[in-house]
């Protein structure tokens, strides 16, 4: 009997409400015979889900025996994996579930939600940092995280005016871990400046901080002494 944490899924005799857009918006445009397992798949397992915050793990996708046996009726075996990323891709490109990415001791996974209210809200959480994983499977909400705005002024000084607007384009420019992890630096050598902050922010642009890219392109303003 296959199953998902325990609980009887596919095999089961329990029923599956599909809601009303599946039929008119979904059924007529997926013409991919994976994508539409992956979605019926990850309907029903999220209905079984409990709790406010429902999602699902990669895994529960890759090691469910009946959908990789499904996913594998039209491919070697061996391929259904690979089948199964393409189906997920297509999913979210679509706009039918929604993905984030989470890194635990050097590992990043990745966790599926639906693309309804509660879903958008999870992912948020998910991307905002205010996720951390919890025993059998469920999630732990953390407060809030400082902006920013509140770690320059709690731990570098006075928000003044161009310091918002630098603070701003720096939001728009790097990812907020490496400003928070600028910032330390800057604390932790003495150097509570914004300069020096963006002087480490702009290194790691170049170079790469550990070997990681921003993958966006550095905007300056442009120079009005000229």
């Amino acid at each position: 009997m296959d199953s998902i944490n325990g609980r009887r899924f596919l095999g089961s005799k329990q029923p599956v409400a599909l809601p009303p857009f599946f039929f008119s918006d979904l059924l007529p445009v997926i013409d991919d015979l994976a994508e539409l397992k992956v979605t019926i798949f990850a309907q029903a397992a999220l209905q079984q889900k409990e709790g406010d915050y429902r999602f699902l793990r990669f895994d529960e996708f890759a090691n469910d025996v009946s959908l990789m046996r499904g996913l594998a009726v039209s491919n070697d075996s061996a391929l259904a994996g690979e089948t199964l990323n393409r189906a997920l891709e297509k999913a979210v490109a679509r706009g039918t579930l929604l993905m984030a990415e989470i890194e635990i001791r050097g590992e990043t996974r990745r966790y599926y939600t639906g693309a309804d209210k509660a879903g958008r809200a999870l992912r948020q959480r998910i991307q905002d940092g205010q996720w951390r994983p919890a025993a059998d499977g469920e999630i732990e909400l953390l407060p809030p995280r400082p902006s920013i705005y509140g770690l320059y002024e709690d731990n570098i000084g006075l928000l003044t005016p161009m310091i918002v607007d630098s603070l701003k384009e720096a939001e728009a420019t790097f990812p907020r871990d490496w400003i928070e992890e600028a910032m330390r630096l800057a604390v932790e050598g003495n150097k509570r400046n914004w300069r020096y902050i963006r002087a480490i922010l702009e290194r790691w642009q170049q170079e790469g901080r550990w070997g990681e890219k921003t993958g966006r392109r550095l905007r300056r303003k442009p120079n009005r002494s000229r």
